[in-house]
């Protein structure tokens, strides 16, 4: 099997030029000051980076989720806040409306967010029901003219930016799942609230805000999907998500292990470099490993999906993999340098902040494990 494509090669080489001149450069300053720089996180959008999994007729290149992948990866080199965005975007923003939106909400929102016109969010975690999709609380209710949406939605990217949220909502509370409903939601709407944005230990480029709906009026159109479809759309978007930020990972354990090797090839130490010393060489051994096996991981996955076949396993073993590895990659990174590592003046200590996230959005580290622990029940019982 060939590695890459034309297009795939490209779409990796274009983000890695973005990464390494447009973000990189910058990401120390957003990370301290916790900007949110939104002339960037929508050039992002104008380069082609929003509109991956979006079908050309609708302003998308339509180049699959293992491109998106590729990005990620390299974005997340320059800085990961945006790799985040990136992710969120293209998986959960634009994926669901392109798989369940009607002709007309196509038509309205997918070119706009591809281009990084419009921004989207989401908005599926609640304050007390994060992993737990059934147990939402937010509640759409039917009126003669369409829904009322209420309630509260927690921990939500780009939830103070976004012009468009994809809420999910409670709409007949007797079906648990089967009663779950999907929403889109413009932000400028009277009672969409804003009341927090969550002040981070990482990934500070990137908004983290709770959103408030007080009785949202919104249309019969509004709904996405078919009524009781939402836990289908969750699912099934969450898991290019798990894509997306597996990717992430391998980007930003990447990043780090370059700072880390080519430390050890200039300093020296008892008269040798570092990477003389084995128990050096071999820790940049296994972390070069690693991060090799999480991105096959990771490709594999999104190649499955791209194939139109089923990657609940592959994306959950690749997001699993991946945010373990980067943890411990970055980490053995920091040791390699020392006190160094440890000093802001080094990338380490931020990538060290902003990978930790990982084991958690998208699914924990634990719910990855049940997905995989109930394919093998499937497998064998």
């Amino acid at each position: 099997m060939s590695e890459l494509n034309d297009i795939q090669v490209m779409m990796r080489d274009a983000a890695r030029d973005f990464a390494q001149n447009e973000l990189k450069p910058n990401s120390a300053k957003w990370d301290r000051s916790a900007e949110h720089p939104i002339d960037i996180i929508k050039q992002l959008g104008e380069t082609g980076f929003y509109g991956l999994t979006v079908p050309e007729a609708y302003g998308g290149s339509e180049a699959g989720y293992l491109s998106l992948a590729l990005v990620v990866e390299e974005i997340a080199q320059g800085d990961g806040a945006l790799s985040t965005i990136t992710s969120v975007m293209n998986s959960v923003v634009c994926s669901p409306i392109a798989a369940y939106g009607s002709e007309a909400q196509k038509t309205q929102w997918l070119p706009a967010l591809a281009n990084g016109e419009k921004l989207g969010a989401f908005c599926l975690t609640e304050p007390h029901a994060g992993s737990d999709a059934a147990a939402l609380k937010t509640r759409a209710v039917r009126t003669s003219t369409g829904w009322r949406l209420n309630g509260t939605k927690q921990f939500i990217t780009n939830g103070a930016i976004a012009d468009l949220a994809i809420v999910f909502a409670v709409t007949d509370p007797d079906k648990g799942k089967k009663g779950l409903s999907a929403f889109l939601v413009p932000a400028h709407l009277p009672g969409f609230e804003v009341p927090v944005v969550e002040s981070k230990m990482g990934q500070r480029a990137s908004d983290t805000a709770q959103l408030v709906f007080k009785d949202i009026e919104l249309p019969e159109d509004a709904l996405l999907g078919a009524e009781g479809q939402g836990y289908a759309i969750a699912l099934g978007n969450l898991e290019g998500g798990r894509i997306g930020i597996a990717a992430q990972c391998v980007g930003m354990a990447q990043a780090a292990f370059d700072v880390a090797a080519s430390y050890a090839q200039e300093r020296e130490s008892f008269g040798t470099r570092l990477m003389d010393h084995q128990a050096v060489a071999f820790r940049l051994a296994d972390m070069d490993t690693q991060i090799e096996a999480a991105r096959q991981l990771v490709w594999n996955a999104a190649r499955r999906k791209d194939a139109g076949l089923p990657a609940l396993r592959e994306a959950a073993m690749a997001k699993l993999f991946a945010s373990d590895m980067a943890e411990k990659v970055v980490s053995d990174a920091m040791q390699t340098l020392g006190g160094y590592g440890y000093l802001t003046d080094f990338p380490i200590e931020q990538i060290y902040r902003d990978v930790r996230v990982a084991r958690i959005y998208e699914g924990t580290s634990d719910i990855q494990k049940m997905i995989i622990a109930r394919d093998i029940e499937g497998r064998f019982s």
